[in-house]
């Protein structure tokens, strides 16, 4: 983006990504019509996208953490985890019917999300922090959506809230102390067949790593994670596409199961 007039085509990029979710259309990438986008500008215009939703009367609950296996990041030619923000609006009861039509390109993903009882505020968040400021991890899937079209850039997907669609959560919530959170693992069905199969070891290590991540990433922005707020530590298996009549289901095993039917 030109820096002369970064603000005004910061804002054309909000309501290009407002229309593209309102009309269901995944629009042109940014990193098309604006080939000097910066990560900064990404974050930015997520952010920006975030406040308007916000204003219309939605509630920030949380945050996700997208781009936590290597694998990803080479694919997004990127060497560190993104985030997007968590709204009220994307809460999906467990076993419940959503529309397809309602997303550009669905998507899902099996996750375990965090529940703080404590804020966390970085820099110098370490993998114990998490785990004293966490209440409760939760089964959970994640729906993820594109509001711009393929191929995209990393520039794309964090101005897009990091894909952040939907979170449905379910299972058996545990303590942080309960079990060995890096030996959870989850067998991830659509209808009857097994798509795939992971450990969220595969999160950098250890998942609570990415929510000690997100505090210190934010942290330089002066932003907390605040207690009762859900954060999303990224998923341990390639994305699932959800299409019209599937039945998404992540089996946790010891932890239970979640399960999204899209129609």
């Amino acid at each position: 983006m030109c820096s002369e007039d970064l603000s005004e085509e910061r804002a054309k990029a909000v309501e290009i990504l407002l229309a593209a979710e309102a009309a269901r259309k995944p629009a042109t990438q940014l990193s098309t019509t604006w080939p000097g986008i910066t990560i900064e500008d990404a974050y930015a215009i997520s952010r920006a996208v975030t406040e308007r939703k916000i204003a219309k009367g939605a509630k920030l609950i949380g945050h996700k953490i997208g781009l936590t296996s290597k694998a990803m990041q080479q694919s997004s030619q990127i060497d560190e985890p993104d985030y997007g923000h968590l709204l009220d609006t994307m809460l999906v009861q467990d076993g419940a019917k959503v529309r397809h039509a309602d997303y550009c390109v669905p998507r899902v993903e099996p996750e375990l999300t965090f529940i703080l009882k404590e804020p966390l505020k970085g820099p110098g968040v370490g993998l114990v922090d998490v785990l004293r400021a966490t209440e409760y991890v939760v089964p959970s899937i994640e729906i993820i959506d594109a509001r711009v079209q393929n191929p995209r850039k990393i520039f794309d997907t964090v101005s897009d809230n990091g894909a952040a669609a939907g979170i449905v959560l379910g299972g058996r919530p545990v303590r942080p102390d309960e079990v060995d959170l890096r030996w959870v693992g989850a067998v991830f069905y659509r209808n009857s067949e097994i798509e795939e199969t992971g450990l969220a070891a595969g999160v950098l290590g250890h998942p609570a790593m990415a929510i000690a991540w997100l505090a210190n990433k934010v942290g330089a922005f002066g932003t907390v994670l605040e207690p009762g707020h859900l954060m999303l530590s990224g998923s341990f298996t390639r994305p699932v596409w959800a299409n019209p009549g599937d039945t998404l289901h992540a089996d946790f095993g010891p932890l239970g199961s979640v399960a999204v039917q899209f129609i």
